[in-house]
């Protein structure tokens, strides 16, 4: 299996201080399995010179929680820094918030909180989710932030409050991995100006990232890190960050993949998938290759022991398959005619 995907398009030190302003983004933990994930997305200019927003806006100890920390940052985090400090001395994400308002350390408008927003997950001792947000009323509109039960979401500088919603929604509504659930979080705010900033663009930002930690992954070591540090003007970074995803799935679990039996490839009209060596059937779906759902379980008819996929409607050229069974999720691609 291969553990995990690094996506960089150049690398840059943060070795000096400096401000920005982060969107929308999500934190979440799983308490099945112990994942702890983060994803997020900004309309900033030059992100690529600091290596994109991944490590500038989140941080995860694997295990235990993570912390999302954005809206007038500095770079270094210092306010992230110390919620880390803070998580790993035991205090709970409600705490850590109660404490980084208390005892804001970051120079930009003046060590003042109102201009922070923060999103807090982590387990208690008995492996139960926890979770907390924070939205500064300095920080600019439109703003908020959403807690679910084990989630997050978070934004500012957002077109409207449809940005966190389509977040929540699509995250609570996908099956399947944490990350699936993440990537699914992120297609919810893939339209323009879903950060402001770039609305005259044309996307929804110029950075994103994925971020995945099994439960006794090293810190150092993640299971999935996917960074799109800067798009080109015009180009959707969340579009790439989800072929980069395709990618990591396609290869992920090699196992699965090689029991999937498909045919006629390429297709006319009517794809058929055998089921007879495959895991309990939970989801699968069509995607193009942006990684947009085109149809899912629901539209695809299933009986015994194969799936049928109506095709005759698609453009010719490739597509991908995406199958999450209780035995994982692999992702293959087909031609159609």
């Amino acid at each position: 299996m291969i553990k995990k995907l690094y996506a960089f398009l150049g690398t840059v030190l943060l070795t000096f201080a400096v401000q920005a302003q982060d969107t929308f983004s999500i934190i979440a933990v799983d308490p099945a399995n112990g994942d702890i994930g983060s994803a997020g997305a900004s309309c900033v200019d030059g992100a690529a010179n600091f290596g994109g927003i991944i490590d500038i806006i989140t941080r995860i100890i694997p295990g235990r929680g993570g912390v999302n920390s954005q809206a007038y940052v500095c770079i270094p985090n210092s306010n992230l820094n110390n919620a880390i400090a803070q998580m790993e001395m035991g205090s709970n994400p409600s705490e850590i918030i109660d404490f980084l308002i208390a005892n804001d350390a970051c120079n930009s408008q003046n060590f003042d909180p109102a201009f922070r927003q923060y999103g807090i997950a982590d387990f208690d001792t008995d492996g139960n989710p926890r979770v907390a947000g924070f939205t500064g009323a300095s920080a600019d509109d439109f703003k908020d932030d959403i807690q679910g039960t084990n989630f997050s979401v978070q934004g500012n500088i957002l077109l409207n409050e449809t940005v966190l919603n389509n977040m929540q929604v699509n995250f609570t509504n996908t099956s399947g991995t944490l990350a699936d659930k993440l990537m699914a979080a992120m297609q919810g705010a893939n339209f323009a100006g879903a950060d402001s900033r770039c609305l005259a663009r044309g996307t929804s930002s110029t950075s994103a990232y994925l971020l995945v930690y099994k439960q006794g992954d090293d810190v150092n070591d993640p299971h999935i890190r996917l960074n799109i540090e800067e798009m080109p003007f015009g180009e959707e970074p969340i579009d790439s960050l989800q072929i980069l995803y395709n990618q990591f799935l396609g290869v992920d679990d090699n196992a699965l993949k090689n029991a999937i039996k498909m045919y006629p490839n390429p297709v006319d009209d009517v794809l058929t998938i055998s089921l007879s060596q495959i895991p309990l059937l939970k989801r699968l779906e069509v995607l193009d290759l942006q990684g947009k759902a085109l149809q899912t379980t629901e539209d695809i008819v299933v009986s015994s022991g194969a799936v049928t996929i109506d095709t005759a409607h698609l453009t010719s050229g490739m597509y991908f398959i995406r199958i999450t069974t209780l035995g994982g999720t692999a992702t293959v691609k087909f031609l159609k005619k």
